[in-house]
């Protein structure tokens, strides 16, 4: 039950921090079935950018467990165009613990911590449309059990 009121917690603060940014574009998270994602499962983000002279910055969202093996995360993105052309595709590495104590880093508490990651800066695109990205975990093993949800967030760039 403790593990439901945690995830109930965290949706919220996830939800009442979009409510409060006027930047926002975009923002969507993905549930993981028994909280492991698989090499076989890549999320994907589909979301509408009509002003082309914005530039966007893209967050990666992550929830993790605290029983999670590792104290980094690599997750491969793939962005896609409105033609279905790939625009970019690169490796990013996440610290959710902190290498040296293993402390959980990100908002949370208990068992459960919530992350973003700036993962692509000051993006441009050209044409108006849909685009989309994939994510896929890039770690050494198949399934990757304490990884809760993953998400996209795509908000206006400051000037």
């Amino acid at each position: 039950m403790r593990h439901g009121l945690n995830l109930v917690a965290g949706l919220a603060l996830l939800v009442g921090l979009a409510a409060c940014d006027a930047n926002q574009v975009y923002e969507k998270n993905q549930e993981l079935d028994k909280a492991v994602w698989t090499v076989q499962e890549k999320p994907t983000f589909e979301f509408d950018i009509q002003d082309t002279t914005q530039r966007y910055d893209i967050y990666f969202n992550i929830r993790n467990e605290s029983m999670y093996g590792y104290y980094n995360l690599y997750v491969k993105h793939t962005l896609l165009d409105p033609s279905g052309k790939r625009m970019s595709q690169l490796l990013h590495q996440m610290l959710l613990m902190d290498p040296q104590t293993g402390e959980p880093r990100g908002q949370g508490s208990g068992d459960i911590f919530d992350h973003q990651f700036l993962a692509l800066r000051q993006q441009k695109f050209a044409q108006p449309g849909t685009y989309r990205v994939v994510l896929e975990q890039y770690m050494r093993q198949d399934q990757l059990p304490g990884i809760m949800a993953v998400g996209v967030r795509v908000a206006k760039a400051a000037e």
